[in-house]
Formats: structure tokens, sequence, C-alpha cells
């Protein structure tokens, strides 16, 4: 396993502890950064750094529960208001 030098990803547990929504997040990342196991979302640590910023995993989520954190600059998706 490596460390992420990039990006980080924040799923809050409610989001996490959801098999539908821990299915709809494995099926939309085109990088394969989440993966539903046993009901539960799991977070492939490997492939943080192919992040490509889409989106597509907080827009499928309900509002403010998946953030993704861009380590370099400390800027979290989506940004605060």
């Amino acid at each position: 396993m490596t460390e992420a030098l990039f990006i980080a990803v924040e799923v809050d547990q409610p989001v996490a502890s959801d098999p539908g929504m821990a299915a709809k997040l494995e099926e939309v990342c085109p990088v394969d950064i989440f993966r539903a196991v046993d009901g539960r979302l799991a977070i492939v640590e490997d492939n943080l750094d192919e992040c490509v910023l889409c989106e597509l995993c907080i827009n499928e989520a309900p509002a403010g529960t998946v953030r993704i954190v861009k380590l370099y600059s400390g800027e979290t998706l989506p940004a605060s208001s």
C-alpha cells in the first residue's frame, strides 16, 4: 500500500455505512477510488492519487458528506460557501 501524496478523500460515516451509497460511489468513480465491500464503502488507498477531481462522487452523495482534499494546497472540494 502506498501513501497518497496529492489527494485525500473524506466520507462521512452515514454515507460510508450505507450499502446503496457505497455501490453508487463505486459505480461513478472513473479511477476506482471507492469499493463496496460487505455493504460498506472502502477507499482504495493505492488509487487516491489517480483522482481527476471530476466531483462525480461529491455530486452523487448528499451535500457535504464526501470531500476531496488537495494535500498539496490544502483546498477541499467542494469549496466551502
